[in-house]
């Protein structure tokens, strides 16, 4: 999992009885966005032709449609909005407003194709132009200017994997849990589920709740008693799992997440004084018989949990809620 690989969802452990199979244009909406440069790292932009936003400018982006894959959605809108042929690099963001709403946001290159032109202008776009970021443009949303700036950090200087959608197939919106706790003198441990075989804890995602709140849903059973004294930090995605070729059946996303069980502890007391609190020397225990915790005993997994808890390299996914 940690090299950015996957594995089916054979089973989701928690919350599928609250939630409904993905299918695309019925309770879920999937986007896709691109961020390309140039040589001179001037960013690609399109001019928009809907009536709400006639003549504003934004990044090459929309919805996934029916039987695509997201690779297959970023090519067509670049190609239909831009002009052009591109190539994903990498995934650089996720943004999510509960499963219902899911954005990808790739760094891609050109491949081919020539750029659009107001001649070529049509109902998906007036034109595209190379924009230098410092001359005054009319930007459909300011949103965009902090996608540009992820996708200008990742093309200087990567600083996590190169991520891409892995082609497995999944019916409903997971998070699939590596769960880890780091204890005194650096010892680690990973929540498990032990049947059928031991496994990573799968949870579905709600639609009333940030598409995150899966992890929350798992300590919450795993450990009750201790869950409004631990952070559940998800830390970003290792990988993702997409295939939506067979619509209502293989619309659903898993997200193969990093997520770190942090004690919640104020720094300061109730005089104001700072408070420095011991770290745990084990995890808190387990109440649920299904749990388990697992130390994690081989120091070169030790070392790369450590690293990813302290100073994570995973692509990033926020919330807008």
């Amino acid at each position: 999992m940690l090299s950015g690989l996957g594995s089916e969802v054979s089973l989701c452990d928690l919350g599928l009885e609250l939630s409904k199979p993905a299918t695309l244009r019925k309770n879920v909406s999937y986007i896709v966005g691109a961020v390309v440069f140039n040589d001179q790292e001037e960013v690609l932009m399109v001019q928009e032709a809907k009536h709400d936003c006639y003549k504003q400018w934004y990044l090459p982006a929309g919805r996934v449609e029916v039987g695509e894959s997201l690779e297959e959605a970023l090519r067509r809108e670049v190609r239909e909005e831009a002009g052009f042929d591109c190539q994903p690099i990498t995934l650089l963001l996720i943004q999510e407003q509960g499963p219902q709403w899911i954005r990808f946001i790739f760094l891609a290159q050109i491949t081919g194709g020539s750029i659009k032109t107001l001649k070529a202008a049509d109902q998906e776009s007036l034109q595209a132009s190379w924009w230098d970021r410092q001359s005054s443009l009319p930007l459909r949303g300011r949103d965009i200017l902090r996608l540009i700036e992820y996708g200008l950090k990742y093309h200087r200087n990567p600083w996590h994997p190169i991520t891409l959608p892995l082609d497995i197939s999944c019916r409903h919106i997971v998070q699939r849990l590596l769960l880890v706790f780091v204890g005194a003198e650096k010892h680690i441990w990973i929540l498990l589920i032990r049947a059928p075989t031991p496994h990573l804890p799968t949870a579905a995602a709600l639609k009333t709740h940030a598409m995150t709140w899966a992890a929350n849903m798992v300590v919450q059973e795993a450990l009750p008693s201790s869950y409004y004294d631990y952070e559940v930090n998800t830390l970003g995605v290792i990988s993702l799992q997409h295939n939506g070729r067979q619509h209502g059946k293989t619309d659903g996303v898993c997200f193969n997440t990093v997520v770190a069980l942090v004690p919640d502890r104020a720094p300061r007391d109730e005089d104001g004084l700072e408070v420095k609190w011991p770290v745990p020397v084990t995890p808190p225990p387990v109440e649920n018989p299904r749990y388990v915790w697992m130390e994690v005993q081989e120091p070169a997994l030790r070392e790369k949990l450590l690293q990813e808890t302290q100073n994570p390299s995973l692509l990033p996914i926020h919330s807008l809620y």
